[in-house]
């Protein structure tokens, strides 16, 4: 079996926002995401099309659900969906993907590997998914939205490799 990237949404929506969502699902891995957030954030964008390229959505156990309220309440900013991402990343051993800052810290003192969209985009080039010419023109969509929180120093780095 391929590792599992559970991933949250702003993950998916900025791969989407750069054109490249599909190469996501090119890498040598599996995609998951929990049911809870499938149905509060996805299914009605997109969800369809994303289980058609293989999105895997994935039902936690009691335990689970429980670990997931437990992160609730230890961090009141982390949102429902991203608390059950985090605490299916953690009891399953995935690595989770993620653009928010307060679950990327949680995660971090949970031990849970986190990466995120220039993560993955180092991955599509590394496994040559896609030309470095398409990288660079899908950061330049995901760094001019005005919602992009992506850090500034490293989205130049990638500019210039991409570009060179």
């Amino acid at each position: 079996m391929a590792t599992l990237l559970v991933s949250d949404t702003s993950v998916l929506v900025d791969l989407n926002r750069g054109g490249i969502l599909n190469a996501l699902f090119q890498l040598p891995f599996d995609i998951g995401v929990p049911d809870v957030l499938y149905e509060a954030e996805l299914k009605d964008w997109q969800g369809e099309a994303l289980v058609a390229l293989g999105l895997k959505v994935l039902t936690l156990d009691g335990d689970g659900v429980a670990l997931a309220q437990r992160y609730r309440g230890h961090e009141p900013k982390l949102s429902l969906p991203d608390a059950f991402a985090l605490a299916l990343a953690k009891t399953e051993n995935h690595i989770l993907l993620a653009g928010d800052a307060s679950l990327r810290a949680m995660a971090t003192m949970e031990e849970v590997e986190v990466h995120g969209v220039l993560w993955v985009m180092d991955a599509i080039e590394a496994h040559q998914t896609l030309l470095p010419a398409e990288l660079l023109q899908a950061l330049t969509l995901i760094a001019e939205h005005p919602r992009c929180r992506l850090p500034k120093g490293e989205i130049q780095q990638r500019f210039k490799r991409f570009a060179a």
